[in-house]
């Protein structure tokens, strides 16, 4: 392969004659083989937009000239356009704070910028990474920052795929609502239910993750860029930070302003923190029903089949004609990563010590990937699995009819103890609780046919009220 000599601070390193990045890049890949993966797309765009922003506040202070600062900008906004991407490289396991990846992103846009103004890459006297595409910046406010942008920008398609779930599962709420069904606490027999109702709390349950990922912006929105090092903005005039903020608000589209404590904003991950607990808690949702649709989708011979899911692909190797509920079991396998990938941060948050947080690269990788495949999942399962599903209502009627939680209703006309004796007999005998109540006289034909009309099963109140 050919190549050729750049320098850094630690001296000379060779770097293969057709990238972009430079020696301190090359230093990472050779340091941290580690998993394979590379920066969140997401991430490197949060990076990229800051380093055309600061380049554009440093012209404004007039500390950057014009000729160097513009080829900066452009050679970002190539970047921004699709350009470059795989000269980003630097594994997410790499050496603490995020100082292999700020490097990458400064030696893509200086080498590129290098070009821009006619001269070779590496040639840094001209034109250099840390001088001028990092001037007045440090990777401890930089990463922080590009790990907010990269959230906000991820949050808006996350949100608008749930709520088109909320959506979609409120629908089926209304298109069930008519189906009375067995309701079940701890997997047994319970008072009825109408599957619109249990549909209804699925999507009331998807509405307050939403929201919940929704006041999490506020924190995000503000940046504790130009703090650089440990926050006293050291090398940053204040000019710079208010331009700063200001083109980075235009950038990006987001209402961006500077934090009033530039020291909490650099050493505290909350706000990465209650996103990581926002996306946990959706996915614990997402999970559970899940976990539901599969039970009542079960069978379909030998499980509940009250629903049917839609049909997408063959469910086995070897038993012809099985069909499985294969998209909420990706869903199950999805959230499952989504908590752990909280569990990662929650750690990585802690493990912050006096003026930096060494753990964002980490606490970066784990909130990007969630948000990604949590989105992935949600639009998959929204068009996939939702929007078909169909109720076997002759299943759900056979089930309610056979109910032991239908003596529910009687207990206050008759009494616990005597309800409680009539499932008994049901259960020993095999016979319908109205069958023996009638055997019983222990209530009018009448008044039973009133108290157990559908209508009154599933709504508050006594029936005869």
């Amino acid at each position: 392969m050919a190549t050729r000599i750049e320098k850094d601070s630690m001296g000379e390193m060779s770097v293969p004659a057709n990238v972009y990045y430079g020696a301190q890049t090359a230093r990472a890949v050779q340091n941290f083989p580690i998993s394979g993966l590379r920066p969140h797309p997401t991430f490197v765009w949060a990076t990229v937009i800051i380093k055309k922003c600061a380049a554009k506040a440093n012209m404004n202070t007039g500390r950057l000239a014009a000729e160097i600062g513009s080829a900066i900008v452009t050679a970002a906004d190539e970047v921004l356009a699709g350009g470059f991407a795989e000269h980003f490289v630097v594994d997410p396991f790499q050496a603490g704070a995020g100082t292999s990846h700020n490097m990458n992103v400064n030696e893509v846009l200086a080498n590129r910028a290098l070009e821009l103004l006619g001269f070779k890459c590496g040639d840094f006297s001209t034109l250099h990474p840390n001088d001028h595409v990092n001037m007045a910046q440090s990777t401890n406010d930089v990463v922080p920052t590009a790990i907010r942008l990269a959230s906000l920008e991820m949050l808006d398609p996350l949100l608008e795929e749930l709520e088109r779930l909320e959506f979609s599962l409120t629908d089926k709420a209304k298109e069930f609502n008519h189906i009375l069904k067995s309701g079940r606490t701890h997997l047994q027999d319970a008072v009825p239910i109408r599957m619109g109702q249990e549909f209804g709390a699925y999507s009331a349950a998807i509405r307050k993750n939403r929201e919940g990922l929704e006041a999490c912006i506020p924190s995000l929105l503000e940046l504790g860029i130009g703090g650089t090092a440990v926050g006293t903005g050291l090398n940053a005039e204040p000019a710079y930070i208010k331009s700063m903020v200001e083109e980075l608000s235009v950038a990006t589209g987001f209402p961006l302003v500077s934090s009033t404590d530039l020291f909490e904003a650099m050493q505290n991950m909350d706000p990465f923190l209650a996103l990581s607990a926002a996306l946990r808690r959706t996915a614990v949702n997402l999970g559970r029903i899940s976990n539901d649709l599969r039970l009542l989708a079960s069978g379909p011979r030998t499980g509940f089949d009250e629903i049917r899911l839609p049909p997408i692909q063959p469910g086995s190797s070897i038993m012809p004609g099985k069909i499985n509920p294969s998209m909420a079991e990706m869903t199950n396998m999805v959230c499952f990563q989504v908590m752990g990938c909280d569990q990662a941060i929650m750690l990585a948050s802690q493990a912050g010590q006096l003026e930096l947080n060494v753990m964002m690269p980490l606490i970066s990788w784990n909130l990007t990937f969630s948000m990604e495949i949590l989105k992935n999942c949600v639009q998959k399962f929204t068009e996939s699995c939702i929007s078909g599903i169909v109720v076997n209502e002759s299943r759900c009627r056979r089930y309610l009819e056979d109910s032991l939680g239908l003596v529910t209703v009687l207990a206050p006309y008759i009494g616990y103890n005597a309800s409680a004796a009539i499932a008994k007999e049901s259960v020993a005998s095999g016979r319908s609780i109205r069958e023996i109540v009638l055997e019983q006289k222990l209530m009018a034909e009448e008044e039973l046919d009133e108290i157990m009309r559908p209508e009154h099963l599933t709504s508050p109140g006594l029936p005869k009220e």
